[in-house]
């Protein structure tokens, strides 16, 4: 390819919504360009970029058995409807009718697909175990988009799915899938990632992991024990902290005027934060009001509140919900409310600590020395106690008690033990060797290309733009001419130019005669691994100029040799990408 041809230009300018260094190189390189808000089109850098990806994710998924095949895109409301996701999953999918007026989504994921295809394709235990996979474009209508690939609308997923006729058979799949997915991000170029337990989510089952790239940049936090042997997302994080218990005091209701958070109540009676009991209230979907107590010092995990109280979604109940049943805003406690109306859940933190600080039900009012074994006697069977507290940065791990490490990452892949919550809904049945129906059980497995390639970057980069590892580099040498008009110069490039892709090099040519400064600008933005540069001076020399963009390597070659040394390298580092 030269370059004067390539389409995509390079711009010098940061542009001013792009934050994250994959969304500023992806743009300032000529890779990629917005259509809408989080949709994007992908260049020919990019795309030869992803393609690469794209063949090794293959090349893993056909090593464990998997068979490509492709669904699509738009997809019936009516099997959704079995799934029941139809109603329950909210604005994310983008539902519509079509001309004939047939309810119609399109697809973010294709569980209801893919089972449709299982129970008319496998019915004897024969069959099974079975893996199919594939690469599609999928749809998830985002509310808000950001850094670029890492959160868009329109995006290329590997999803594969596997069926087994236990949940035994199903485990021994999810570890060699999740060895798979270990290969294919090494293979890619990221360095530094882990696979975390994580919360299932809509997708369902009891079973999830996920891997997470770290990046300074990543939406996710997550934890992870010194030792490592624990590492675990946000959202089911946990630790093995516990809570001290003092004699306990007599209950004292204390005035506390104009102290409506915990930091004003604390700092008004002189205690620490952790001496306080919170006090939250949302709402589920169906309206109904949940009261979470928690220790003041801890934030409520509402992903943790939502798989417990069996909610899609929560919100923050308004003043009027908490009134109704007899608390008081800001001055709330458990203690004399109409318990008929409220779902009661304790934080183990505000059960197991001893002479808090909480509200009295009355404005300007709080009691101190809460405790709840005493002064929740009487509500003991209402009480729900369940760890519903975020995980904090030096908390012990729940394995070892070894101080909590927290770490930003990007989610790259994800792995769920679906079980049979698709295949009971959905009659996904095979028959034994009895002739018996059983439930197909079920995996599922998903990979973000765009994302793989944004998360490549967050961990290959200088000031200058991209550092592309060599397996999925858009090409595997870049040749800049400089002064191509004088010494034979442009006459040597493009020698040099038509014997490497004669022996099968991928080769970008800097064919337009650039200053030397503009020609590495946009050498840099483009990152390719490996880089010959010819000048006057060099030609004068009998030389030319290689080195690595990483800059770890520098020489210089006779003219004569350049082709068979390139060719070396490039076959050793076919090899060395080959073997991770």
């Amino acid at each position: 390819m030269i370059l004067s041809k390539l389409v995509g230009k390079r711009v010098k300018e940061t542009p001013k919504d792009a934050i994250t260094q994959s969304h500023i190189f992806l743009l300032r390189g000529g890779y990629i360009r917005p259509i809408s808000t989080g949709i994007y089109s992908l260049l020919p850098l990019a795309r030869r970029i992803t393609r690469k990806i794209e063949t090794i994710i293959r090349e893993e998924m056909n090593r464990i058995d998997g068979q490509e095949i492709l669904m699509s895109v738009a997809q019936p409301a009516e099997l959704w409807e079995e799934s029941n996701r139809y109603q329950t999953v909210g604005a994310e999918l983008l539902r519509f009718t079509d001309r004939n007026g047939k309810k119609m989504v399109l697809g973010m994921t294709h569980e209801e697909v893919v089972s449709a295809i299982v129970r008319s394709e496998i019915n004897s235990y024969k069959q099974l175990p079975s893996m199919v996979y594939q690469l599609q474009t999928k749809y998830r209508d985002e509310a808000r988009p950001r850094a670029g690939l890492l959160r868009v609308r329109e995006f290329t997923m590997k999803d594969a799915y596997s069926f087994h006729t236990s949940k035994e058979d199903l485990n021994e799949y999810y570890y060699r899938c999740h060895e798979a997915y270990e290969r294919i991000f090494r293979r890619i170029g990221l360095s530094d990632f882990v696979s975390i337990q994580s919360d299932s989510g809509m997708m369902g089952g009891a079973v999830a992991h996920e891997f997470m790239a770290v990046a300074e940049c990543g939406e996710d936090t997550i934890f992870i024990s010194e030792d490592g042997n624990y590492k675990a997302n946000r959202e089911v994080a946990t630790t093995s902290l516990k809570f001290e218990k003092e004699e306990m005091q007599p209950l004292e209701k204390v005035a506390t005027p104009g102290t409506t958070t915990i930091e004003e109540v604390a700092g008004f009676l002189d205690v620490k934060t952790s001496q306080t009991g919170k006090a939250v209230f949302y709402s589920d979907q169906d309206g109904n009001l949940i009261f979470v107590v928690i220790r003041g010092d801890f934030e409520v995990n509402e992903i943790k509140l939502c798989n417990h109280i069996k909610a899609s979604e929560i919100e923050f109940a308004t003043e009027e919900q908490v009134k109704e049943i007899g608390a008081v805003p800001g001055y709330a406690s458990p203690m004399n409310i109409n318990t008929e109306q409220v779902r009661i859940v304790f934080d183990p933190s505000a059960v197991e600590s001893s002479n808090l600080v909480v509200g009295a039900n009355e404005s300007g009012f709080h009691f101190r020395n809460f405790n709840f074994e005493r002064d929740m006697a009487n509500l003991k069977d209402r009480v729900e106690i369940v760890d519903i507290a975020n995980v904090r940065e030096g908390d012990p791990d729940p394995v070892n008690g070894s101080p909590l490490q927290m770490k930003r990452g990007i989610e790259i892949g994800n792995i769920f033990q679906l079980g049979t919550k698709y295949s009971e809904t959905m009659g996904c049945n095979y028959l034994n060797p009895n002739g018996k129906a059983e439930l197909v059980v079920m995996g599922c497995y998903g990979i973000g290309v765009e994302r793989g390639m944004a998360s490549v970057i967050e961990q290959n980069f200088d000031q200058y733009g991209p550092i592309w590892p060599f397996a999925i580099a858009p090409f595997e040498v870049h040749i800049c001419a400089l002064n191509t008009n004088k010494e034979g110069v442009g006459e040597l490039a493009e020698k040099l130019y038509r014997e490497l892709q004669d022996a099968g090099i991928e080769v970008l040519f800097d064919d337009r005669n650039e200053k030397a400064g503009f020609a590495f600008n946009d050498a840099d933005l483009i990152g390719i691994p490996y880089r010959l540069i010819i000048s006057p001076k060099n030609k004068q020399e009998n030389k030319i100029e290689f080195k690595t963009r990483d800059n770890s390597r520098k020489e210089m070659f006779d003219i004569e040799e350049t082709v068979g040394r390139v060719v070396d390298i490039i076959k050793e580092a076919r090899q060395k990408a080959a073997s991770i």
